[in-house]
Order: C-alpha cells, then structure tokens, then sequence
C-alpha cells in the first residue's frame, strides 16, 4: 500500500453552516501520499465542497455519503440513490456501517445490494465490518467477518465494476470499540486487518482486483492521542474516524499522526 487513508464520518451532525465553518477552519498536513475523505450528512454536502473549493490543499481531498438506497428510484421516501449521489461532488459512499446494521436492521443482504449498486453507478464504496462483544468474547471473529466479507463480494459482476470503477475500500470497526470509549489495542487491530486481508486474498484471488491494494482501515473511537499507534499497525492502512472528526482541531490531529 502506497496511500494512507483518514477518512471522517459526521455522522447526524454538522448541517450546513457549520459545514462551511469546519471547511473554513481545517488544515491539513502537506503529504501528497494522504488521500483524506469526508463524509457529511448528505444535506450538508453540497455546503462543504463549495467551501472546500476555495481552500488549497496539498492532499487528495474527497466526499462522501453516509448511506445510499439499493433501488435506483421509487417510492422510498426518505433515501437517496446511488445515480443521485452520483451526480453530485461525493466520490465515496459508506456501506454496511454499524450504526445501518445495529440500529436500522440492515442486514448482509442489505449491504451487498447497496455495494453492487454503488459499483455500478462508478461511485467508491468503503465496506465497513466488524463483530459484536457477544460476538467477540464467543470467539467468532473470524467467522463474522467472513461472512461480511464474502457475502458483500459475492457476485462476480460486482467484483468486475469494483475493478473498473476505482476499487473498493474496507473498514474493521469492532462494533464494542464505536462511542464506547474503548478502543482495539495495535495488536488487535492488526490481528482483524490480518485476517481481512487474507479474506481479500481469498475472494478476490482470482478477480482483476488487487487485493493488496484495497485499503484497510480501522474505526472505533480513534482519537488523536490513539491514532498514530493504531497506523503503525501491521495491515492498518489508515483509520475511519467518527466523533473526533467533527472538530477541525482533532481531525488536523490525527491526519498529522499520518503522514
């Protein structure tokens, strides 16, 4: 892996204004080996890469959607899809996030739809997964992120356009380590990303993707104070952050710790 990734996801916070603010305040390190993605509420975007645009940074910048629908129009109301996202400034597009599938119900099936949709339409999907503490402690971490895995990049026509349209990103987020405080220790993260990667090696073996060129990432309670510890793990290519990216200060912070 050349790219280290600092990806912050906003989650229900920041509309607009305060979207422009955090635009006006962000600095960012000079590394043109740090690709950094935002990915603010969907109402907030197109107020963001406006005042983006007028800021002059010497990283790869880019934007993202928290979540996308799996049909490409219809009566949903509420959601927004991959072909609309496609046609605004968002590159990215999280999938499969903790959050969709702890408190929304979204299931693996959910996921690998939206991910196939998403390659489809060119935009860039981080595959976010990761285990419960139930899940943990009966010893089936392996087993819960095989079967995020390989259900997410089950079909061959998905692998195909993730090939053709910039790739894929994937996202360890041990679900008792997101708003709890706790955090993975290195070694844990690099034991989950370990696992992964062979995962990617596995599924991907065969197929057109690289799989030692798909970042992994690590999300659960990264913290400036954590994050430089957490990037020299082994087969940790960068972190996805969540409350410490909504402060420009914090977010400065741990995109520093990478480069």
């Amino acid at each position: 892996m050349g790219r280290t990734v600092v990806a912050g996801n906003w989650k229900m916070n920041h509309g607009p204004r305060d979207a422009e603010a955090f635009a006006r305040a962000l600095r960012l390190p000079h590394n043109p080996e740090l690709e950094v993605i935002l990915f603010p509420p969907a109402l907030s975007l197109s107020a963001l890469e406006q005042a983006l645009a007028e800021r002059d940074f010497s990283v790869s910048l880019r934007l993202g959607v928290q979540n996308i629908h799996w049909e490409e129009s219809g009566a949903f109301t509420g959601e927004q899809s991959a072909p609309m996202v496609a046609q605004t400034g968002a590159t990215h597009v999280l999938v499969g996030h903790s959050e969709r599938r702890q408190i929304f119900g979204e299931t693996d099936d959910d996921t690998r739809r939206k991910l196939a949709v998403a390659a489809a339409v060119g935009l860039i999907p981080v595959l976010c997964v990761g285990e419960t503490l139930e899940e943990r402690e009966g010893g089936r971490l392996e087993e819960v992120l095989r079967r995020q895995v390989e259900g997410a990049l089950d079909s061959a026509s998905t692998r195909e356009a993730l090939s053709e349209n910039g790739g894929f990103l994937l996202a360890y987020e041990p679900v008792w380590a997101i708003g709890t405080g706790e955090t993975a220790t290195p070694d844990d993260a690099s034991h989950a990303h370990g696992l992964l990667r062979k995962m990617l090696q596995d599924r991907l073996g065969s197929d057109s993707v690289d799989p030692r060129r798909v970042p992994i990432l690590y999300g659960g309670s990264v913290k400036p104070g954590n994050a430089a510890e957490l990037l020299e793990g082994a087969d940790v290519d960068g972190v996805l952050v969540g409350g410490a990216s909504l402060e420009p200060d914090s977010f400065q912070r741990i995109a520093e710790a990478a480069g």
